[in-house]
């Protein structure tokens, strides 16, 4: 009797255990972001300025708990054509999934549409802090996503790799 008493404890733990880890993981850290109306969605242009581009429906959710865990989706009506020509291109983005919940915001999508050339990855901010870049997508009927992506200069400090001269320096006591 003592025997199943145990197991059973063990498993109904287990299972409050797991339950508890994956609400933490897809719902409890998120916050949707209050749009400004103004400058939520920024590029960089080719000499180096940010500025907003036109934009509407923007809905983003974010989490203190890591510095990659922002989303964002939105629609312009610029043509791609003129982005393309006016801001700077980011290569190597890769989108990273966002929480079901999230609806507006596939991950394995997004990424079809920029390897089909469907889709074209800007530069939104680069070292928003150190070794994370803001990236947007836009594709070509005008549906935009942000996320953050992991530069370089992250991947070396991350891993333990010495910085390169290209690094900015690190704010003392930073990750």
């Amino acid at each position: 009797m003592t025997g199943k008493f145990l197991a059973a404890v063990i498993l109904i733990c287990a299972l409050v255990a797991g339950v508890a880890m994956y609400y933490l993981q897809v719902y409890a850290y998120y916050e949707n972001v209050v749009p400004t109306g103004t400058d939520d969605v920024q590029l960089t242009t080719l000499d180096g300025r940010r500025e907003t581009i036109l934009y509407e429906d923007f809905k983003a959710i974010d989490a203190d708990s890591s510095p990659i865990r922002y989303r964002a989706c939105f629609t312009t009506r610029t043509p791609l054509s003129t982005l393309r020509g006016t801001y700077e291109e980011y290569t190597g983005a890769a989108p990273r999934n966002a929480p079901a919940w999230f609806e507006c915001f596939d991950a394995d999508a997004i990424g079809d549409d920029m390897a089909d050339g469907r889709a074209h990855v800007f530069v939104s901010e680069r070292n928003r802090e150190f070794g994370i870049d803001r990236v947007v997508a836009i594709t070509e009927d005008g549906r935009g996503y942000i996320w953050h992506e992991i530069n370089d200069c992250g991947d070396k400090a991350y891993d333990g790799s010495p910085l390169g001269d290209d690094c900015p320096q690190r704010e003392p006591g930073g990750n």
